[in-house]
């Protein structure tokens, strides 16, 4: 391979092979040397955009946490995404040039935005941004897909360890500690997520303390500390396997 062909390639290559905290990092940069970018500054309950809102812009998430809300035709809102340091929003906006959503910050954060024009420019000087975009794409579709299967086949309590166990794994790919997480959602929030009710949620955080997959700090019941990750994914299996638990809520 000459070195014309070798630069070719690295600046195609997907980034999906690097850990997730180096693909950020390297995503970020890309996108920073390529696009002006829009720095805003959140706190939580800060609404970075809403549904109906004309589509203009995407966004990354650089710190903090967001989750993502869809109003229901009788007025509810249902939390329908949560998103980490370096996911994308807005991409639901593309389609009929409106977003379809509320994304509110649930943390102090940093979120950047950029053109969509912009960017649809840019990667015909730089492929690789255009590789960028389909792999956050691709990583949403995923994730709707992984949370819309454990919405349909997980019983209640391995609904709420999963939730737990996919919080502590973002978290983990970040570079960030997972022993105790401070949850950013109200346990109501988190029902709504899951589409469960509060005091199921309760009963299941209450199920996963009493067999000591996770335990709650003494600051406050948002404060969770994992002492294994894996005990998640075991008592999640045995939800499944037809063996829950003792006491563990199946339906």
């Amino acid at each position: 391979m000459n070195a014309m062909t070798s630069a070719t390639a690295s600046s195609t290559a997907p980034l999906s092979a690097a850990s997730t905290s180096e693909r950020i990092a390297e995503c970020m940069g890309l996108l920073r040397s390529a696009l002006p970018i829009q720095r805003r500054v959140v706190h939580a309950g800060d609404t970075l955009y809403q549904a109906g809102e004309a589509f203009s812009h995407l966004h990354i998430l650089n710190s903090g946490f967001v989750k993502v809300v869809n109003l229901a035709a009788d007025g509810r809102e249902q939390v329908v995404g949560l998103h980490f340091r370096g996911d994308w929003l807005g991409f639901d906006g593309i389609a009929d040039g409106h977003y379809g959503c509320d994304a509110i910050a649930m943390d102090t954060g940093e979120v950047w935005s950029f053109s969509y024009d912009a960017l649809l420019r840019a990667c015909v000087a730089k492929p690789v941004l255009l590789t960028l975009l389909h792999e956050a794409m691709s990583r949403e579709i995923g994730r709707d897909r992984d949370s819309m299967l454990a919405l349909c086949t997980l019983p209640a309590d391995a609904r709420v360890a999963d939730f737990l166990r996919n919080w502590a794994q973002a978290l983990s790919e970040r570079g960030l500690r997972t022993d105790q997480i401070t949850l950013r959602m109200t346990r109501a929030e988190i029902g709504n997520y899951l589409g469960m009710t509060l005091e199921t949620v309760s009963r299941a955080l209450s199920r996963l303390a009493r067999g000591d997959v996770i335990r709650f700090a003494e600051k406050g019941r948002r404060e969770i500390q994992i002492p294994k990750v894996e005990a998640l994914s075991a008592f999640i299996q045995g939800c499944m396997g037809g063996v829950a638990p003792a006491g563990a809520a199946v339906h």
